[in-house]
């Protein structure tokens, strides 16, 4: 659609942020800082440019570029962006910098912890720009380095552990997903996602891959992108690494990275594997249950506060998995309701943009707690939070009451969406995924409680209420929550080309 490679901008900019960084060396915190900063709000700047020129009619990649890189393996840099990806890259706009702010005060390293932030910032976009499985999976890779140091060096008394956890499993399940990928160029001569989907949809893949080798590849790339959700039961590297990272990383590890693989699951397993998903989606419906059930319990029973709300991740980015498995098992049923489908997609887009402020949004607060206290996050710390500091509570009860699903704010939307959708294809783990509502209004409810109610105690006493840079964050998310909680069609338009193309061809090949 446009010769300038603002695609490519979108994603060298943070990396050459990274590299004055480098260059700075140790030129002060201050400089450091409003250096990384700027360099993170590009993009923002860039995706609102992007948006600016994005046609909502479209249903193909738009701005795209494509250059061959590996002539021998067919292998292209080829970006494009389409309503998902314009959709993930806003809401990196929004969060990153949001993100470093919450470590302002940070006084170590603070060149080194800002570069390797802006390499993850970076890195995370090439994922959601890159349509050749080639770059795409240097993108998904390079993501784990700065993530790896990021919690190891700036965690928390675990966070060496937690750092080794969250990169074997990662790296594991990238590891057969690489297998299957090599696999499918080994049958196709291609790498490219575009052309793939192509031999997907006119059956001409599973005469090349039939079988039993089309099911292996199939397993090896569902395995690595459930890792990264994660999918039950591969999410038990999350709560320790959510509970051991400093603030601002955990918002981006919640907001984004766990975005990637929902991300892969529609970008990849969708149009690539149509007959393997549609096979699976039974038993793969279920494991998203087990997310949302046995998230929200779990994190019931969590006394820690940042591991409570790991834990809440789980739980909502299984309501985005059971909307893709239940249409997915639905594809190719006779009187299929395209309807019900398209709501099931559309929520699950949406979900994913509105989590990501909502989380962003309580795990700031949680940096704050955590801060204000000296480290402190055992729920039993506190009480009467909002006597104290009753700006801070109103704005958290936003966040928490977004996560909640409360019509008005954006949480409600998305939630209502998938339910409205996959209740008419698969009605049964639909009605179980309502306990995993339950759950989660349960033990949030009893965080807001036990935290804010009550007379002051242990950490509370002489708790400074918000201001300057954490009231700036905490309202500009709060606002973000509100307007798309009352105004979703801002949002629509972006994806309603992709879901209605979807929702339009659930047929098998």
């Amino acid at each position: 659609m446009s010769s300038l490679p603002l695609l490519s901008l979108l994603i060298l900019a943070p990396w050459l942020g990274a590299l004055v960084l480098t260059l700075m060396g140790n030129a002060g915190a201050k400089a450091s800082r409003g250096v990384t900063l700027l360099f993170s709000l590009s993009t923002l700047a860039l995706g609102l440019a992007a948006l600016s020129g994005f046609d909502p009619a479209a249903t193909g990649p738009q701005f795209s570029e494509s250059h061959t890189w590996i002539r021998a393996l067919n292998v292209r840099y080829h970006l494009g962006l389409d309503g998902m990806s314009l959709l993930l890259v806003l809401l990196t706009g929004i969060v990153s910098p949001l993100a470093l702010l919450s470590g302002w005060k940070n006084e170590r390293d603070v060149h080194l912890f800002g570069a390797l932030f802006l390499l993850l910032q970076g890195a995370a976009l090439g994922v959601f720009l890159a349509l050749d499985f080639f770059p795409w999976f240097l993108f998904w890779e390079l993501s784990l380095v700065p993530a790896y140091f990021l919690i190891r060096l700036w965690g928390g008394p675990g966070g060496t552990a937690a750092a080794y956890q969250f990169v074997i499993y990662t790296i594991g399940g990238s590891a057969f997903m690489l297998l299957g990928f090599a696999a499918l160029f080994a049958a196709t001569g291609t790498m490219d996602f575009r052309e793939l989907a192509a031999l997907a949809a006119d059956g001409r893949l599973a005469r090349l891959l039939p079988g039993a080798a089309g099911t292996a590849i199939f397993f090896g790339v569902l395995l690595g992108l459930a890792v990264k959700v994660p999918l039950f039961p591969f999410h038990t590297w999350l709560p320790s690494a959510y509970a051991e990272a400093p603030a601002g990383v955990t918002m981006f590890l919640t907001a984004i990275m766990s975005k990637m693989g929902v991300y892969g699951f529609l970008r990849i397993l969708w149009p690539i594997f149509p007959a393997q998903l549609h096979a699976a989606a039974p038993v793969l419906m279920w494991l998203a249950l087990g997310g949302i059930v046995f998230g929200a319990w779990a994190a019931m029973r969590q006394t820690d506060l940042k591991r409570m709300m790991g834990y809440s991740s789980i739980n909502h980015l299984g309501y985005c998995l059971l909307a893709l498995f239940a249409v997915a098992h639905a594809t190719g049923r006779d009187g299929l309701s395209s309807e019900a489908a398209g709501a099931a997609l559309a929520g699950t887009l949406l979900q994913m943009f509105n989590h990501g402020l909502s989380a962003a949004a309580l795990f700031f607060a949680l940096g704050i707690i955590e801060e204000r206290s000296g480290g402190k996050r055992g729920i039993a710390d506190f009480g009467g939070l909002r006597t104290a500091a009753p700006v801070f509570a109103g704005l958290c009860g936003i966040a928490m009451f977004s996560s909640i699903g409360l019509p008005g704010l954006n949480g409600f939307v998305g939630e209502f969406l998938i339910f409205r959708g996959a209740w008419g294809l698969a009605p049964l783990p639909t009605a179980v995924a309502t306990l995993g509502l339950l759950g989660t209004a349960l033990f949030l409810l009893t965080f807001w409680q036990r935290v804010f109610h009550g007379p002051a105690k242990g950490a509370t006493v002489g708790f400074a209420d918000v201001a300057g840079r954490e009231r700036l964050v905490l309202s500009l998310l709060a606002a973000l929550m509100l307007l798309f909680g009352v105004l979703p069609g801002l949002l629509t338009p972006l994806i309603n080309p992709l879901v209605t193309a979807w929702a339009g061809h659930l047929t098998l090949p």
